[in-house]
């Protein structure tokens, strides 16, 4: 069945403008092929300018959409299912990301007559560097999506960033490791700035520096393949800077209260399942 929309959205707040922003600027999709429905004015004014065809009412956009992205908080979400549920058919895909929800919790909220064990769900976890198309996006699917409707999403889901087709039961490791740890990095990033400001560093040029340099060694890892061992390695020479470095973050326990993080993340996502 042809609709209207290739893409649809249930809530373009910063997470759903990053998406339908990618998506449109990539090409994968075009203005016109972009359905939202958004409930605040402030959204629907920065999903308007991007293109897309704005309107207030999830069951239209439900309806209308091939795939359906559902973008709203976890307490949320139990809000909107019911008005999908009713304009959901069998042959669409419905895309969520709330963290802590399962599928078969979405399955069992969506079930009814028309779509009762046929519904196609994706769970998506990504982070907030979508927001500057680098994210980093993880999605589980049901038993329902075939080979190509995995590529379509996947698609979509590289409009923002770098994206994986994982097991559901790695999605709290995901949650911690990658939707969480942002803000860790940026932890990072204003700790590494500070010590620049004590030396007399300006505070604009402290972040700079800092930033980039976490940017170029991300990069590195990507790019190169080595491990990040190795890349250490190579930068730190016999009695030099950096491996005195290293010492005081061995001291600190820097390797343990990252860990520690990331784990308190995944187990935070685990207890909201």
């Amino acid at each position: 069945m042809s609709r209207k929309y290739k893409v649809g959205f249930i809530g373009a707040g910063n997470m759903g403008s990053a998406m339908i922003k990618g998506m449109i600027s990539s090409g994968v999709v075009a203005k016109n092929e972009v359905g939202v429905s958004e409930k605040y004015e402030a959204s629907r004014q920065k999903a308007a300018e991007l293109g897309a065809d704005v309107m207030d009412d999830n069951g239209t956009v439900t309806r209308d959409s091939d795939v359906l992205f559902v973008v709203v908080k976890p307490y949320q979400l139990d809000d909107v299912l019911p008005v999908i549920r009713e304009n959901l058919s069998a042959d669409q895909i419905l895309v969520y990301v709330a963290a802590g929800r399962s599928i078969s919790s979405v399955e069992q909220a969506c079930m009814s007559m028309e779509v009762a064990g046929k519904i196609k769900v994706v769970r998506c976890m990504p982070n907030t560097p979508a927001l500057v198309g680098e994210g980093m996006t993880a999605i589980a699917v049901n038993a329902n999506m075939t080979d190509e409707d995995n590529e379509r999403i996947l698609g979509y889901m590289s409009a923002f960033g770098r994206v994986k087709l994982v097991d559901e039961d790695m999605m709290d490791c995901v949650t911690g490791l990658s939707g969480s740890s942002p803000a860790f990095v940026y932890m990072m990033i204003e700790a590494m700035a500070d010590a620049a400001v004590a030396e007399g560093m300006t505070r604009p040029q402290a972040y700079e520096f800092a930033a980039q340099t976490v940017r170029g060694a991300a990069t590195m890892v990507l790019e190169t393949g080595q491990h990040p061992g190795a890349l250490k390695d190579a930068v730190t020479s016999p009695a030099g800077t950096t491996i005195e470095g290293v010492l005081a973050l061995e001291d600190a326990g820097f390797r343990k209260a990252m860990i520690s993080a990331v784990l308190a993340a995944t187990e935070r996502s685990r207890e909201m399942s």
